[in-house]
């Protein structure tokens, strides 16, 4: 999937010349916690959320240091961390340059970027100009409806083939020490696991095989350090 097909193309979004008051007021009354910064011709120079206003000495939340950290601390930083706390325009305060993705950005791209660098959103921009918004919660769209069933009910042996497949391509099923058989549509996994974890894994896999009905878990735990053997309940 890409990006275009769960971003949020109305975008709510301010210019930098706006006052600091104005963001916040928009934030608020939209409920949302940043917006894009653009220029009128529609083109993304910043933005400007929460974080960048979590120190404002209108809240006596200014960042104090003791003496001697002031000490280390360059006077260009300092400097920066008074514009943060009193400017008062929007272009004073917000973040650039700023993380963007393309409309045809992959939904696994964007979530590697996100989670690397730690932001909740990211502009979505064509040729400089803003195109949409992609944040955090447009990732629950596609999990709001469960995948369709297919139209032809699996066989048990179909089911059987589909698990042994998906546990094949995964690193942590490889040893091949985890089967699975299929009667009526109800599966039954034996053999064995060496982390707990893996019984998990191996559940997940069977339910999200289509036709499936209840799984009983069978498989035992190794411990790797002793080599025991505990049977599952």
């Amino acid at each position: 999937m890409r990006v275009n097909t769960i971003m949020t193309s109305a975008v709510i979004t301010i210019q930098s010349t706006a006052t600091v008051a104005e963001a916040a007021n928009l934030m608020l009354s939209n409920r949302i916690s940043g917006l894009p910064v653009v220029e009128p011709q529609g083109m993304l120079v910043g933005l400007i959320s929460e974080s960048d206003l979590l120190r404002r000495s209108e809240l006596d939340t200014e960042r104090q240091r003791s003496w001697w950290l002031g000490l280390l601390a360059s006077p260009g930083k300092v400097a920066e961390e008074y514009i943060q706390a009193h400017g008062r325009k929007v272009k004073e305060v917000m973040s650039t340059p700023v993380m963007t993705v393309s409309p045809y950005t992959t939904l696994g791209e964007a979530a590697d970027l996100m989670e690397k660098s730690k932001v909740k959103r990211l502009p979505v921009v064509t040729d400089g100009r803003l195109f949409g918004i992609v944040t955090r919660s447009d990732f629950l769209k596609p999990l709001r409806e469960p995948p369709a069933e297919p139209g032809q009910p699996l066989s048990d042996a179909a089911m059987a083939a589909a698990i042994a497949e998906e546990l094949a391509a995964q690193s942590w099923a490889k040893n091949g020490l985890i089967r699975a058989s299929v009667n009526n549509g109800v599966v039954t996994l034996n053999g064995s696991v060496l982390d707990e974890r893996e019984r998990g894994a191996a559940i997940v896999a069977a339910e999200n095989v289509p036709g499936v009905k209840m799984i009983r878990d069978k498989l035992a735990w190794i411990d790797p350090s002793y080599g025991i053997v505990i049977q599952a309940p």
